[in-house]
């Protein structure tokens, strides 16, 4: 059953968005929202000014830098069960709020997935990238670990520890949904963005090297067994070098067909401990699941 619309706290991290801020929040109204609070990062432009004027909405100031301070600021103050974050350049529609709701009750975090259209390719590419390389670490199956537009039990978000910089904010709480509680996903619209962007192709590389960060803490044994898997191509290297060093000239290299055979079956082993740990990880989100349904 869909949760009320009373329930949830749209929470907005803004800096310098005048040229957006008034639209976002007037669509929210419009939509029925109204529990609605604005974290600022210290603006130097107009978008305090615009907020002063909308006298039905929270504002705040935050504390701690970046992204990763605003949302930590509005997990303190929110009072609902749940709450929606949402990027404050109006690249997110507000009807889109309840596919989100409507699944919210049976998870920690229900995350908007972006429709490409209005996304550059290069951004494509680079998101496609963080979301594969996420997957593969943390054995989920998600499509948009990057999206600006996700909902969480407050609850839950109350218990996570964020301490990201940058632009990785969505992937630090996605990282830690994933791992302890249920995490699910629902298509949603996206808009070109209203005013300057604030992210680069560059951030894309940040975020990567975050992921693998974020895996070492919260899934060290299929991260760690991942990379041991990796060796399986150097050994296959060594040993085709050995055989044709030996069809051709006749010369055995015993050395290195030794090496080659241990760098093997040090990856063999990492593979069979990859393959069980990603066993072990989804009979967890089974047992988890079944537990939920119990007691629901």
């Amino acid at each position: 059953m869909p949760v009320g619309k009373d329930q949830v706290t749209i929470v907005i991290p803004v800096k310098n968005e005048e040229s957006a801020i008034s639209l976002v929040i007037d669509e929210l109204l419009i939509e029925g929202y109204s529990n609605i609070l604005v974290v600022d990062g210290y603006s130097t432009d107009k978008t305090l000014k615009i907020l002063g004027e909308k006298k039905s909405v929270k504002v705040l100031s935050q504390h701690g830098g970046g992204k990763t301070g605003a949302v930590k600021t509005a997990i303190e103050h929110v009072t609902t069960p749940y709450m929606l974050i949402i990027d404050g350049d109006y690249t997110y529609q507000a009807k889109d709020i309840e596919r989100l709701l409507s699944h919210c009750a049976n998870y920690a975090e229900v995350i908007g997935v972006r429709a490409p259209n209005n996304i550059s390719r290069v951004h494509r590419f680079g998101n496609s990238i963080i979301t594969r390389s996420f997957n593969l670490l943390f054995d989920a199956g998600l499509s948009d670990v990057c999206s600006g537009m996700y909902l969480l039990n407050t609850e839950a978000a109350r218990e996570s520890e964020l301490n990201s910089k940058g632009f990785i904010t969505e992937v630090e709480i996605t990282a830690q949904m994933v791992t302890q509680h249920r995490v699910t996903e629902v298509p949603i619209s996206y808009r070109p963005r209203v005013g300057k962007g604030k992210l680069s192709t560059w951030n894309g590389f940040s975020i990567l090297l975050a992921v693998a960060k974020l895996a070492r803490m919260y899934n060290p044994v299929l991260l760690f067994s991942t990379i041991g898997a990796a060796a399986i191509i150097p050994a296959l290297g060594v040993l085709a070098w050995v055989i044709y060093q030996q069809t051709v000239f006749s010369v055995w290299h015993s050395g290195w067909a030794l090496v080659g055979i241990a760098i093997l079956l040090i990856a063999l082993q990492s593979v069979a401990v990859a393959s069980v740990s990603a066993i072990l990880k989804r009979m967890e989100h089974r047992i988890n699941e079944r537990i939920t349904k119990r007691i629901s």
